[in-house]
């Protein structure tokens, strides 16, 4: 049985593919912890050299946003969720986080994304396949499985 489940979110919408399996998780007495890492964010300057705002700012802006988020999806939860907001390398940072909580499982979301996405997720994921002690979950929803517009009509 998974006891401490690691979920890292990209997206709002990794959760609504996610939803099942982690749901199930939760309902089985899973300890719960959503983490969001976003880049390191530079000050914010005009063309004119002029900067309206700093990095620290920003962070705080983006810190504020995501921890809103995680906290409402873990209400969502039997069991509720702990949440936190990293800045930095994606994979660096969820492997950091997997050994401070003492995950035994990652559940990953591996969604259809457009081709930058994907080549960013993959690496993110095979570093953490690579690298992870606890077991990596890579979850593809039933509805992200299906074929691809491109593909469709042909």
């Amino acid at each position: 049985m998974n006891k401490r489940v690691l979920v890292p979110l990209e997206t709002t919408k990794a959760v609504e593919q996610l939803w099942p399996v982690l749901t199930m998780m939760a309902a089985a007495g899973a300890s719960v912890r959503l983490i969001h890492v976003a880049p390191m964010p530079q000050n914010v300057v005009t063309p004119q050299g002029r900067t309206v705002a700093y990095a620290e700012q920003e962070m705080a802006k983006v810190e504020t946003l995501w921890s809103d988020r995680l906290r409402d999806i873990g209400a969502r939860l039997p069991n509720g969720a702990e949440q936190v907001v990293r800045f930095g390398e994606a994979a660096d940072e969820i492997l950091r986080e997997a050994e401070t909580f003492g995950a035994d499982t990652i559940l990953v979301s591996t969604g259809t994304r457009s081709s930058v996405k994907r080549a960013l997720l993959c690496s993110v994921a095979e570093a953490m396949l690579r690298r992870a002690r606890p077991g990596v979950l890579l979850y593809r929803s039933p509805r992200a499985a299906g074929p691809s517009r491109r593909s469709a009509g042909r």
